[in-house]
């Protein structure tokens, strides 16, 4: 056998390297050019998925450190309270004041919302407010510098709360210190950013509208007269006393609220519509009646819910209500439903301009022109509607040149209350089943009440059931003009809720 040369064999060796070092770098080549646009386009992708990860775990991180450790404990005048800040989208701070119910207050804009939990009344400072009323007239400044603290003391913390969340969330995730601190960064100027934010946007005077909920829903029954909720709504530091002083008051006297006394000088009108034959709406009406001190109650229509004689046995509650029953005809409502109330004692049907002065105010209003009870609430626009408007504007402006101007003005259909704009300084309606508000070109105040039936027979069409909406009505007794109104909504059927906001006009807000 042949012994191949040791130089042919390692010049053999040296060319099956460079062929398979060609092919390595061949394949390589392909491979690139058939994967260099999908990892190209990861590669631009990658930055914003880093970053998207990054917002993700500060965010995270944050809402766990405020979870955590974000909480002051402040006694604030006589009370021991818990400060947090949580994360919301609309902003704004919540009172709880169990086991009463809370208040809401649309404070500021921002992403964290303010929560005070009054947890219990401090027996030592209350037992001394009651020994010493003479501190009562220092406890404004106490209760203000309280909140400062507090409100201090709960920016620190939040702000090591925050950083420390997002910081180690930020370590176990990435497992790199610089990535764990620049969450942290981030986390600190999120929370900057939104403090400024609700710096920027902070209304003081959203203490004037406060909205209630559970048993403090009763609260603006027992605040006083019209005058006194325009004159002593002052500045914020003194309301925020006052708040508190009243909550205070409330722990005290929760077994046996004191019986309100109305002021003279306030007239309180209690407006109901659309009640489409619900009998819960009498209960909830002569309740509120009782507990407001109610002068006049103002219905603007459909009370029933296909005008049928049948039907009239329904209204036989209402002389016992305990205060006049003014109604104007809804599109509901029959000429047989009119001609039956006109006969009730204590009811005053308001029809073609009729005015009558009732508990202080005088009021006019006209009755829906068309009887369509299987028509849906949907605002109208109907000529018949206009001419309604039309000929109760001319009645209004009668009633001025013979020196009886009309201080209210009631109609059921919207449109038709438009037409009086300018003719009266108030104009009552009803109809959409949702509450609204406005202030027409020519300066009259049209106030659209919801269903205080809660749409009645109507209220198990719908997936969820519809609120039931009245309004008590302040007016000062010498100009006769609105001082403020309370929104007071109740869950529908099956639901127990209860919610009172209270409304200034522009004028009235210092």
């Amino acid at each position: 056998m042949a012994r191949v040369p040791v130089a042919a064999t390692a010049a053999l060796r040296r060319t099956t390297d460079r062929v398979r070092r060609a092919s390595h770098v061949l394949v390589g080549r392909r491979r690139r050019r058939r994967e260099g646009p999908v990892l190209e386009l990861a590669a631009r992708r990658n930055p914003y998925t880093r970053a998207l990860g990054l917002l993700c775990v500060v965010l995270f991180g944050a809402w766990l450190g405020l979870l955590v450790v974000g909480d002051v404990r402040v006694p604030v005048g006589p009370m021991n309270t818990t400060m947090t800040l949580r994360p919301s989208l609309t902003g704004g701070t919540k009172i709880n004041v169990s086991p009463l119910g809370a208040l809401e207050l649309d404070s500021h804009q921002a992403p964290l919302r303010l929560d005070v939990d009054v947890d219990q009344l401090d027996p030592e400072r209350s037992q001394a407010l009651v020994d010493h009323p003479e501190r009562l007239s220092g406890l404004q400044d106490e209760v203000t510098r309280d909140v400062e603290h507090g409100t201090l003391d709960l920016a620190v913390r939040s702000c090591i709360a925050v950083v420390a969340g997002a910081t180690a969330l930020g370590l176990a995730v990435y497992r790199r210190p610089r990535r764990a601190l620049a969450a942290g960064g981030l986390a600190l100027t999120l929370l900057a950013a939104s403090g400024t934010t609700a710096f920027a946007t902070w209304n003081p005077e959203s203490v004037l509208e406060p909205k209630y909920s559970g048993l403090l829903s009763s609260a603006p029954s027992l605040v006083g007269n019209a005058r006194s909720i325009v004159s002593e709504f002052d500045v914020y530091q003194k309301e925020l006393a006052r708040l508190v002083t009243n909550v205070t008051k409330l722990y005290d006297v929760t077994s046996t609220l004191p019986a309100y006394r109305p002021d003279p000088t306030t007239i309180r009108v209690l407006h109901v519509s659309d009640i489409h034959l619900n009998p819960a709406s009498w209960k909830i009406i002569g309740s509120l009646v009782q507990q407001y001190a109610i002068d006049v109650i103002v219905d603007s229509g459909d009370t029933m819910d296909h005008g049928s004689a049948a039907e009239n046995g329904f209204l036989d509650p209402i002389p016992d209500l305990g205060a006049p029953y003014l109604w104007v005809r809804g599109n509901h409502d029959s000429d047989e439903t009119q001609r039956y109330l006109e006969r009730l004692e204590n009811v005053h049907v308001l029809d073609e301009g009729r005015a009558v002065t009732i508990g202080g105010l005088r009021f006019a209003g006209i009755g829906d022109p068309q009887f369509t009870p299987d028509r849906a609430a949907a605002p109208g626009g109907d000529p018949a509607e206009y001419l309604a408007g039309a000929r109760l504007a001319t009645a209004l402006r009668e009633q001025h040149a013979a020196g009886t101007p009309v201080d209210v003005a009631v109609v059921h259909e919207p449109s038709a209350a438009r037409v009086t704009d300018g003719t009266v300084p108030l104009v009552l309606a009803g109809h959409v089943h949702h509450e609204d508000m406005e202030v027409m070109k020519q300066g009259t105040r049209l106030r659209v009440e919801g269903s205080t039936g809660g749409s009645g027979l109507r209220a198990v069409e719908g997936r969820y059931p519809d609120p039931i909406e009245t309004s008590v009505l302040y007016f000062d007794r010498d100009t006769r003009r609105l001082q403020a109104w309370d929104e007071i909504k109740l869950g529908g059927l099956g639901l127990t809720t209860a919610e009172v906001s209270r409304h200034l006009p522009e004028e009235n807000r210092p």
